[in-house]
């Protein structure tokens, strides 16, 4: 375990690599300039800027610069937000992400698993029908699309949710769903066929024969096995979440890192732009590597070393 967790530690190591070099670079490849908006700033200043910020200096300068910015978690002052670092940015938006993101992830798991579950147990009956159009237009219809309408009917017309903000439980309801419900649909799709698969295998007949109710086989034995492909999608699962509520959190005006990302594209808000892309390809490699390791806990005919084969 111990040197299968440090081969992939190199691994997320090269990854991040490649990512910021990419991200460095593909940023000083687009045209323009992070104070080309500022149209009545006068050159000297805007040349004062430019060597505030070290975009005066070679490319290659400016790249040591930010893979050491990197290796220290030191990505500089925003060129927007005026004496405010990216790092205070972070720290500041990223909790109300976290606590949306989480939401949605106990809804999308929790819901998708248990459709799925009713689903297998009755399969082709009207149980099974009901779960399965739930999880298809699920999966059918974008999240924004889904934010809109829950906006209008459960906010506007019947009053029951804030439209949007961030000033209590209350406010992370709708967007919440709307980031979990396509999610939701995948894994109660996944968990079906799975358990399908699973409740015509030998030990789960046997476990009917002894007298065991449906629902005691599904806890004590069907279940676990059929989670393994659910589990497969927790790393997908982590990027889609992070990922939507970038959208999810404009339209909602909720004060989380995905809106800044969002507003420093528009702004060309380098240092935010590369410091908010590092920090959420660290949380989606180190996600893929906890689901890696929750094979080996829920099903311990998986090891991890098998890599030699």
């Amino acid at each position: 375990m111990v040197k299968y967790i440090i081969n992939r530690l190199i691994y997320i190591l090269i990854a991040l690599f490649i990512i910021v070099s990419a991200t460095f670079f593909l940023m000083r490849l687009a045209p323009g300039s992070p104070f080309a908006s500022e149209r009545e700033l006068p050159p000297k200043i805007e040349e004062q800027l430019n060597a505030k910020y070290g975009l005066d200096n070679p490319w290659y300068i400016q790249y040591k610069d930010y893979l050491i910015d990197t290796v220290t978690f030191d990505f500089g002052e925003s060129m927007k937000y005026k004496g405010r670092s990216t790092n205070e940015i972070i720290a500041e938006s990223f909790p109300v992400s976290l606590a949306l993101g989480i939401q949605a992830m106990f809804l999308a798991v929790g819901l998708g698993i248990l459709f799925g579950v009713i689903a297998a147990l009755y399969h082709n009956r009207f149980p099974d029908y009901v779960a399965s159009t739930i999880a298809v237009l699920g999966i059918s219809v974008p999240s924004f699309i889904l934010a809109g309408l829950m906006q209008y009917f459960l906010s506007y017309k019947l009053g029951l949710f804030p439209v949007s903000g961030w000033k209590g439980f209350a406010y992370t309801v709708l967007p919440a769903f709307a980031i979990a419900i396509s999610h939701m649909g995948f894994i109660a799709k996944l968990t079906r066929s799975s358990m399908l698969e699973q409740n015509s295998s030998d030990y789960v007949k046997m476990a009917r024969a002894k007298g065991l109710g449906k629902w005691t086989t599904v806890f004590k034995h069907s279940l676990r096995n059929a989670l393994l492909p659910v589990l497969t999608y927790l790393g997908p699962l982590t990027a889609g979440v992070v990922t939507g509520s970038f959208i999810i959190e404009q339209i909602f005006a909720i004060p989380g890192l995905g809106k800044h990302f969002v507003t420093s594209i528009s702004n060309r808000d380098y240092t935010v732009i590369m410091g908010t892309t590092v920090f959420y390809a660290i949380i989606l490699l180190f996600a893929v590597l906890i689901v890696d390791i929750l094979y080996s806990i829920v099903d311990p005919r998986i090891k991890l070393k098998g890599a030699k084969k």
